[in-house]
């Protein structure tokens, strides 16, 4: 695992690179700023979701990562967390980014066999958080974290993320958070209040397989995505 602490005028990054498919843990461990999450521990959480399987649906069967959004919700539980998923309908100046511990994209990425170039794509876990004040993009592809900016920076940043059909936004709150929506900014929860739609349908591509997630009030999206 290639890893570093990069250091400019906020002060100090844990930053990991990635490392064959090992997007998911280095989303998480770039996330919580920490070294806090291990690939055995990632498998372990792969097994006890599917205990009684020959080829285990959440991760790569070659043992090289690729872990899906189920795994990433378990390890976040584990630290009293959540994952969000965000309609990609709203705006994302509805956010309350004080109550957001910070942010999971999931994109689309290049597939390569060496130096080659194949025509497949793949999905790819992207982490977002704010550090001393400021956002920064944690993508282990960087070279070294990306700024971002401030709150409004990041408002248009997420905007012009989830404009793409082919990217998905999660927020990682607090359960606390979760429970009483908090990750909504009051104006805009009163309003979802008062037209609350009981339940959306969404269809998620991955790996040419089509898989249809029922989301209800936002809550906890449950999908297989590839990283």
């Amino acid at each position: 695992m290639v890893k570093s602490v990069v250091f400019d005028m906020n002060g100090s990054i844990y930053h990991e690179r990635q490392v064959k498919e090992l997007c998911a843990l280095h989303a998480l461990n770039n996330l919580f700023q920490e070294h806090g999450f291990t690939k055995q521990e990632l498998d372990q959480i792969c097994y006890s979701l599917s205990p009684d399987v020959w080829i285990n649906p959440h991760k790569s069967l070659l043992g090289l990562g690729n872990y899906d959004i189920n795994v990433i919700m378990a390890a976040l539980q584990r630290k009293g967390h959540e994952a969000v998923w965000f309609d990609k309908r709203r705006d994302p100046k509805c956010l309350c980014l004080d109550n957001i511990e910070g942010f999971i994209l999931n994109v689309p990425t290049e597939y390569k066999l060496g130096f080659v170039l194949l025509p497949l794509k793949r999905r790819h876990w992207v982490a977002l958080r704010k550090i001393s004040g400021t956002f920064y993009n944690l993508d282990s592809k960087l070279e070294t974290p990306q700024l971002i900016g401030k709150d409004n920076e990041l408002i248009a940043y997420l905007k012009e993320q989830i404009d793409s059909k082919e990217k998905e936004l999660f927020l990682v709150v607090s359960r606390e958070v979760d429970s009483k929506q908090g990750w909504l900014i009051d104006s805009y929860l009163q309003s979802k209040v008062q037209n609350d739609t009981d339940q959306d349908s969404i269809q998620y591509i991955e790996d040419s397989l089509p898989s249809d997630i029922d989301l209800q009030d936002n809550a906890t999206a449950k999908r297989d995505c590839q990283s």
